[in-house]
């Protein structure tokens, strides 16, 4: 089996992320597509309780994405992995989980161009290079194709694949800041 995994704290999940899952069940070799809720990115800090979200909020986040998903009309899983795993949460220690969990699934990384041109600075980069597939979808700002290109002439076992997948010019963290502001961000929300 091959599982396209969509990592992100989803807080909220929008439009842009259902159209980046979408894109991946209709246009891509995969028989699923998993969004993995992170409760905790240890490259961005919360807002709230001293800088990070209490327990509470992050499993009201994962409650709020499965319903978003359960109305979406998409075919989509939602893990929960990364809410039983020690702290710090890194990626590469959640594929191991996974791996572990589902030794005969092919797991596909699947992130924005944002995320890959900071990669370099995540834990163990070069070994989920090294081990796993990573597709990614274009970000406004960021040329996808040689990012991609830079980091498979590195090393021969990296595989990273640009999606012609649509460009949604829209982050939580946009639509945070604007109901933050009083403005109605609904229509951007999943």
């Amino acid at each position: 089996m091959k599982c396209a995994l969509f990592f992100g704290s989803f807080n909220p999940l929008h439009v842009g992320h259902l159209a980046i899952a979408k894109f991946l069940l209709e246009k891509c070799d995969v028989d699923e597509v998993r969004l993995v809720v992170s409760p905790e990115n240890p490259l961005k800090a919360n807002k709230s309780l001293n800088g990070k979200e209490s327990e509470y909020e992050a499993r009201e986040r994962l409650s709020a994405v499965k319903k978003a998903i359960s109305g979406s009309g998409l075919e989509l899983k939602v893990s929960d992995i990364e809410y039983s795993l020690p702290k710090p949460l890194y990626t590469a220690r959640t594929l191991q989980a996974l791996r572990e969990k589902d030794p005969d699934t092919k797991f596909i990384l699947v992130m924005g161009a944002d995320n890959l041109s900071i990669m370099k600075i995540w834990f163990k980069w070069d070994e989920i290079l090294s081990n796993y597939e990573v597709w990614v979808y274009p970000r406004q700002g960021y040329d996808v194709k040689s990012m991609a290109e830079e980091y498979n002439r590195m090393d021969p076992r990296f595989k990273v694949v640009p999606l012609e997948a649509p460009l949604c010019d829209i982050s939580s963290t946009e639509i945070r800041n604007g109901e933050a502001e009083g403005r109605d961000m609904s229509e951007f929300k999943a």
